[in-house]
This record gives structure tokens, sequence and C-alpha cells, in this order.
């Protein structure tokens, strides 16, 4: 044979060889090594179910269970087992037309790939539930699959629970520890995200054989390879779930909020963020829809004003001002002033309510701008220190001590830190050589001293304390908790200390303070037979550089000598400490104390303080022009939906009329029909909801 032939001959087979290796290579590859088609044929004979745990209980101080579970179904499919489906009948159970069918199948498969279970309707009610279970032999590649659910008995606590809702990729990415897959839930906010570790639980799995048409014929290997889902573990509150019922009860129509504290623990009995909301309406198989009206409401539910916004404290700060003024020894408590109205010494009036000669006490009972001008003035212009900014930093040195300034570290999430000026500040502003008159607000809690209300109501139980603090929290233990869950609490069990503040100057500071409850701003909401130190305070704001009504701040503890609880209380634009904030808190302390409200005037308090109107003006406003634009839109749909409707009769009368069947209208010949040409599109007015909080730099201050 010639060389040419042999060489020709060899190429052959080694063309041969090589895609005989090939071939076996990718059967090697296909059978052996790549999980692909094995997947496919297992989902093909075995289907997985998902068990779903249920979250851990959560109980208040009283061991009453405030959160618990239920049962509900969610409709979930599987892309790849969609066999001929009556899609007319889904639809119409479910209230969707067939493009929106379409898009949920193409959002499973792009979430959870086309071979695993995805939801396709969550949270159904019973009603749809029953259509549904009766039906569901119409659709081959559905299936109904039981979801435990938030339950709230009390109706209370939205700020303070959170909500749970579906993860999505991006909240997977961000916890690769926790082994999240599509279809679970997880807490978003609140108790529910600051210890979702601690209540997810574990979810189980269950595996059933199918026969040659999908159907499911009993347990896979006899269960041997199920998992069973394990519950989430309980959590036990500080919170008293009845006072919250009676503060958000308080709070109705109203925006602002409330935090109580056991200065003895730092637990929190009461957190309160209005406008609140009722847990359960965001639960349940309509809680979608509520979720997106409140969360275009111009008031904001879903913003906990306890910790994640701040406010000037106004006079409520005072307290703090004395302590720092008593402990650097630049007053004592016989050093008196007259106020004739107005303080002056600044070149600019700093208005007071009451005109008279005070001493200490009676200045915080009577809440004296001009007393604590005077007293913020020596402190900053001590000689001491020589310059304004060496004992401005001093003075923080005492605020941060008292927990202000930067976020206390409690178990809510999102905690602001609030703002305690520092010199670096007013050196921009003013230059190096500054002066106690450039910043005389900070005297009386305004200028640019924050809080948040969570602050306030721990700088109350360390005045209670007499300079100590637990940081406030809401749990106070877990069930059968491991070590590493034990330490997830173990910041709150550490005791924080003020810098060395004499009790002498703590024994004065509460002395003004029972005087403003006894013969001062707060004597009006004095507690019958109870010993209730607080302070009044009247917060000048603006809005967008316009200014608004005062907000109304309370802080407060009882009994004195023993308080047991500390509390703040914030309405925003709704007058004088006076006048909402502390006969909210008084009502709340007596609840606390007495377990009950017994006295007829006391009572009568109370349903005026829970029917009075006090949302600001602008925020009306902005929710009447959401509902006109609401009703615009809604009339606008309704035509739209009619007209579809008369078409869609039409259409499907005209397929009968030529013998087609249902389905085939339905999935494979989807009709749609232009609006008439006679009909105008509806432009919705842009709604804007200001978010700029900023304050305005008042040009008088008038209130104290």
């Amino acid at each position: 044979m010639p060389v040419y032939n042999q060489s020709r001959s060899r190429v052959v087979q080694i063309i041969f060889i090589s895609v005989f290796l090939i071939i076996v290579a990718q059967l090697l590859h296909l059978q052996v090594f790549s999980s692909q088609y094995k997947i496919q044929a297992e989902n093909n004979a075995v289907f997985r179910k998902t068990i779903y745990p249920s979250r851990g209980l959560v109980y208040d101080r009283k061991r009453r269970a405030i959160l618990e579970n239920t049962v509900m179904y969610d409709l979930e499919v599987t892309p790849n087992d969609i066999k001929n489906p009556d899609t007319l009948t889904l639809c119409n159970i479910l209230n969707i037309d067939t493009a929106e069918f379409k898009r949920r199948i193409r959002v499973a498969i792009a979430k959870n790939k086309s071979f695993k279970a995805s939801v396709f309707e969550p949270l159904l009610s019973q009603e749809l539930y029953a259509r549904l279970n009766e039906n569901l032999y119409r659709f081959p590649g559905f299936t109904l699959n039981e979801r435990p659910v938030r339950d709230y008995p009390y109706g209370a606590g939205g700020a303070v629970f959170g909500y749970v809702s579906e993860v999505d990729s991006g909240y997977i990415k961000n916890n690769k520890d926790v082994k999240y897959e599509m279809g679970d839930y997880a807490g978003k906010t609140g108790v529910e995200r600051s210890y979702e570790k601690v209540l997810m639980g574990v979810r189980g799995v269950k595996r059933y054989i199918r026969d040659t048409h999908g159907r499911l014929q009993g347990a896979y290997e006899n269960g041997s390879f199920d998992t069973s889902a394990v519950a989430g573990k309980g959590l036990h509150l500080s919170l008293d779930i009845e006072l919250q019922q009676l503060g958000e009860k308080l709070m109705t129509n109203k925006v602002g909020s409330i935090v109580a504290i056991d200065p003895r623990t730092g637990g929190i009995l009461c957190m309160v963020s209005s406008p609140t909301y009722n847990p359960q309406s965001i639960a349940g198989p309509d809680g979608r829809k509520h979720f997106a009206e409140l969360q275009v409401d111009p008031r904001s539910p879903f913003l906990n004003r306890t910790v994640n916004a701040k406010y000037s404290p106004g006079s409520t700060f005072k307290t703090i001002v004395g302590t720092v003024a008593l402990t650097e020894g630049v007053i004592d408590d016989k050093m008196t002033t007259t106020c004739t109205g107005a303080y002056w010494g600044c070149g600019r009036r700093l208005g007071c309510l009451d005109p008279g000669t005070f001493a200490f006490r009676e200045a915080v009972a009577h809440s004296c701008n001009t007393y604590f001008a005077i007293t913020f003035r020596r402190v900053i212009d001590d000689p001491k220190f020589g310059s304004a900014s060496a004992a401005l930093a001093n003075f923080n040195r005492y605020a941060y001590s008292f927990g202000l300034g930067k976020p206390l570290g409690t178990d809510i999430p999102f905690e602001k830190g609030g703002n305690i000026p520092v010199p670096a500040t007013y050196n921009k502003i003013f230059g190096p050589r500054w002066v106690s008159c450039n910043i005389i607000s900070n005297a009386i809690g305004q200028g640019e001293v924050q809080t948040t209300l969570m602050q306030l109501a721990n700088a109350m139980a360390t005045i209670a304390n007499k300079g100590w603090y637990y940081t406030p929290h809401l749990v106070d233990s877990i069930e059968n908790a491991t070590d590493n869950e034990n330490h997830m609490l173990d910041s709150f069990k550490v005791k924080h200390h003020t810098l060395d503040i004499p009790e002498k100057v703590f024994d004065i500071v509460q002395d003004g303070m029972q005087e403003v409850m006894e013969s001062g701003t707060g004597a009006a909401v004095a507690i019958p037979g109870i010993v209730v130190c607080g302070k009044t305070g009247t917060v000048e704001n603006a809005l967008n550089g316009v200014k608004l009504p005062d907000h109304s701040f309370f802080g407060a503890f009882a009994p004195r000598g023993k308080p047991v609880i500390a509390i703040a209380v914030m309405c925003e634009n709704a007058g004088k400490g006076a006048q909402a904030a502390a006969p909210i808190a008084s009502l709340l302390v007596e609840k606390y104390l007495k377990d009950s409200i017994p006295e007829p005037d006391r009572k009568a308090l109370l349903e005026e303080m829970a029917n009075k109107n006090l949302i600001p003006v602008y925020m009306v406003r902005e929710m009447q022009s959401q509902d006109s634009a609401r009703k615009v839109r809604q009339d606008s749909l309704m035509h739209i939906k009619m007209q579809r409707s008369k078409d869609s009769l039409a259409t499907r009368v005209a397929y009968f009329n030529k013998g087609t069947n249902v389905t085939a209208l339905n999935v494979k010949k989807p009709v749609s029909k232009p609006a008439p040409k006679n009909q105008k599109a509806v432009t919705m007015p842009d709604m804007v909801l200001s978010t700029d909080t900023k304050k305005a730099k008042p040009s008088k201050i008038t209130r104290a």
C-alpha cells in the first residue's frame, strides 16, 4: 500500500477514535459527573415538598403569648410539570389575566429554576384555598403547601415586632451563612429582624414518589430521606402588652412616639411609634395590598420614631444642662435669676413662659429659659478650660455618659445616634474664637442638639438611678438558648455609669422635676397618690424653611425613691409639652403602677386624649391629595376593567361559536383590544412627601 494511502488511513482512524472518545466522555459527563439530568429525572419521579417551620413564639413580661403562628397555604408551581392546565379556570379563581399568569411563570423560572417549586400565589384566603383545593386536579404542576404565618392576638406592637416577608436573591446573597432558599420568609424590621436567626427555625423536606401521570403515590423510600422542620425558639420580652395597647390607643390620630423603660433592668415596657398599624393586616392574604398602602402614607407608619427619628429635645434637655452645671460648680441650687419674660443677654430675645425670680428647683419647675441660658453660658465660659471649645468638649463628656450623641446599642434595628454637637462643628461655622452666645439655643435643647426618644427615656432612667443605666432592650431571655444565643444578650447586662456626679446633684435635679409635677408646668396631670418626677418640653421646628407648630415633649420617672418606670413621650406639632405629651405619659405611668386608672376625672382625660386629633396639618393636606388622586385612578381603572370585561365576553362568544375550546381561547389565542380612541389618558398628580427634617434656626425662641 502506498505511503500516501497509509497516512490517509491513520487520519481516518484517528478521527473515528477521537469522535468515539468524545462521545464516551460526554456520556460519562452526563451520566456520572453532571447532576443536571439526574436532578430532572429525579424530579420526574420524586416530588420534593418543603416543610416550612413555625417561627418562634414571643411572650410579654407576664408570659402572655403576644406573637403566635397560624397556618395558611401558598399555591406553588413547578413549571416543568405544567401539562395542559385549565388556565382559564385558574385565572378566574385568582382574578388575574393570562398575561399575568405568563409573567408569574417567567418569574418562577427566573427565581427558582423550572424544575423547582416556586410560590405562585402566597397566603391564600380560606375561600380561595377551598376553591383551589376543589379544582386542583385541573392544574397539573400546581400544588398547595402549608405555611405558618404570624398571628397577633392583641393586634398591637407593629413597631416592636416588625414584619416578615419573602427573601429575594439579594437577601440570600447577603446572608449566605443561613442558606435561605427562594420561598423562605425572613424578618425585615423590629424583633423579627434582630432575632431572625433565633426565630426562623429549620425547614424540613418530604419526598413523595410519582407515577407516570405525575400523581403522588406515597413516601419516597419510606421517608428515609425526609427531614423534619424544627420550630424557632421563643423570646421573652420585657414588654407589657396592655401598656402597649393603651399607648397605641392614646396615640391614635397623632404623629409621634412613646418609650417606657424599667430603669432597674433597662427592659422596654412600652414602645409606640405613631401612626402604627395592626401587624395582622400585613400578615394575611391581603398583606401586600395593605403594605403598599402603608408605604405611601404621608405619615410614614413604617418609620420607627422611637429610634429611627431625631428631634431637638427642647426643655427636657435642661435636666442635663443643670446636672453638668451643678457638678462643675458653676452654679449651686441657691443661685437665683430674675426673668422679666425674656433673656436678652446674647443680643436676641430668648422668651420665657413664666416671669419671676427663680432658684434652681423653681427654674426647672417653670422651665425658665433665662435661668438655663445663664447656666449654660457659665458652663461654656468657665475660665478653667481656657476656651469655649474645651468647655464644650467637657460638657459633651457628661452628655455621652448619659447615652446621648451615639446609638445606645438597643436590640431594635436601624437605631440612630442623635447629635451632641462637637467643637469642630462650630469652628467651621464661627471660626476658632466662637463664644457661648453663638450656641445659646443649645441651653434649652434646641440648636444643633438632637436625640432619639429612646435616648431621652434612657436619660430619664439614668437620672432616676442617680447615675447609671442598662442598655434599653426588648428581649430578656431566649428559650433553650445555646451559648452563642445567650451571648446575644450579654451587652444588656452591663451597667453603664455617668461621669463622677455626686448623688446630691441628682437629688437637686429630682427635686426640681418633682416640683414640675406639683406646682410647675406638669401640675395639671399629676397622678393622685404617686410622686412623679417629670419635665416638659416645647420644641420649635420647621420644614423646608417654614415654621410649624411646636413639638410636644415630656420625660418622667416614678415613683421617686424607688422608680420602676421611666418614660418619654413626643407628639409632633401638638403644642406645648403640657398639652399633649405630659397627659399621655401620666396616664401610662398610672396604668403601669396601679394596673388601672380608677378615678373618673382621669378616665375622662384618657378618653379625651385618645379621641384628640393632632395629626400635623401639612400631613393632612398630603393625605387628602392622595385620596383625591386615588379616586381618580380607581375611576379610571374601573372604566378600563368594565370595557375589557365587555370585550372579553364578546370575544369568548365569538370563539365558542367557532367551536374553540376554553383553554385554547385563554392560552393560545390571547385577545387584546386597544383602548377607545376617545378615551383620554389619566395623568396622576405627582405626590411628594418631604423628608427634609432639618430644623431651620429660628430667629426668635419663645417657648420653654
